[in-house]
């Protein structure tokens, strides 16, 4: 007699597959992380090495995006999820590629201290520790709601981004007006603000990945609120 295959078993390969493409994104987050702090650590240590070792690792995190596409696109086509599985594997994939771009931002200010280290040390580089706290642990709070699918912690992150923007535009302010009474370091005051920005764009991709969490758990797009009244 003909048996059907088991829906128990089947139910069980999709969990198996959905659990994949969730540690893919895990350890995809941990990489970049572990990145941007290298990177950190070589601004402030003045450490090219720790620079040079964010750089090369960015490689595996481009792999491991392509991989996570990979592998929620299979699981789209494989089981055709519906309702809150195909909300967590499409939030996945987007959290993947802004995760991608945290790395980004890594390389960019490990490339910016490498110039920075050509140069003596100056005291406006303290103006980046706000700056600098801010943006990691909203990075790591980011990656945090999602291992723990906590949508309370990634609506928080919201009003963090808006400090972290002030604090860089405060800092843009002051360092131009530096280049205007000391053009002898300009290279090196314009360095300060581009890595500054990296900084705030981390947080607007933390902000990204907190948006798509909360999707993924609550099906609530806070993308837009002001537009939702």
């Amino acid at each position: 007699m003909h048996k059907e295959p088991s829906k128990v078993h089947t139910i069980s390969i999709f969990t198996t597959a959905l659990d994949q493409l969730r540690s893919s994104v895990l350890k995809m987050s941990s990489l970049a992380q572990l990145n941007l702090k290298n990177s950190i650590k070589g601004l402030l240590e003045r450490d090219d090495d720790w620079c040079n070792n964010s750089i090369a690792d960015d490689e595996e995190i481009d792999l491991l995006e392509m991989q996570i596409d990979h592998e929620g696109i299979e699981v789209m086509s494989r089981f055709q999820p519906v309702a809150s599985d195909l909300r967590e594997v499409i939030s996945s994939i987007k959290i993947g590629a802004n995760i991608e771009r945290v790395a980004d931002q890594a390389v960019n200010i490990a490339r910016r201290a490498r110039k920075l280290n050509e140069h003596p040390q100056l005291p406006e580089l303290h103006l980046l520790d706000r700056p600098i706290r801010l943006a990691l642990t909203m990075f790591d709070d980011a990656v945090r709601s999602f291992a723990e699918r906590n949508a309370t912690l990634a609506v928080e992150l919201k009003s963090r981004d808006k400090e972290l923007d002030q604090l860089n535009r405060e800092l843009t302010d002051v360092l131009i007006n530096r280049m205007q009474d000391d053009s002898a370091n300009l290279p090196s005051y314009l360095n300060l603000i581009f890595i500054s920005r990296c900084l705030e764009r981390i947080g607007d991709h933390a902000c990204n990945i907190a948006e798509d969490i909360v999707f993924a758990v609550s099906a609530q797009d806070i993308r837009h609120p002001s537009k939702q009244q």
